[in-house]
C-alpha cells in the first residue's frame, strides 16, 4: 500500500511541476495599458509626419522614443 501512495504522490508532484510552466498570460489591465500606448505612438506617428517645425519635430522624436522604450 506504501507504494501505491508514493507513486500517487510522485504523479501530483510532476502535475505541479507541469502546471507551474504554463505561461502566465497578461491581466487584462496590462493588455489596456499596453493598448494605450500604442495609441498614443500611432498619434505620435502622425503628429510627426504632418511637423514642420524643428522644435516641434525633435519633441515628438523623443515622446516616440520614450513610447518605444516603454512598450519594449
Amino acid at each position: 500500500m506504501a507504494r501505491g501512495w508514493e507513486s500517487k504522490a510522485i504523479e501530483s508532484q510532476q502535475d505541479d511541476a507541469r502546471g507551474a510552466k504554463k505561461p502566465s498570460r497578461p491581466t487584462p489591465q496590462v493588455d489596456r495599458a499596453r493598448g494605450a500606448l500604442e495609441l498614443a505612438r500611432a498619434r505620435v506617428l502622425a503628429d510627426l509626419e504632418r511637423a514642420t517645425h524643428l522644435p516641434h519635430r525633435r519633441m515628438l522624436e523623443q515622446a516616440l522614443a520614450d513610447l518605444d522604450a516603454k512598450l519594449a
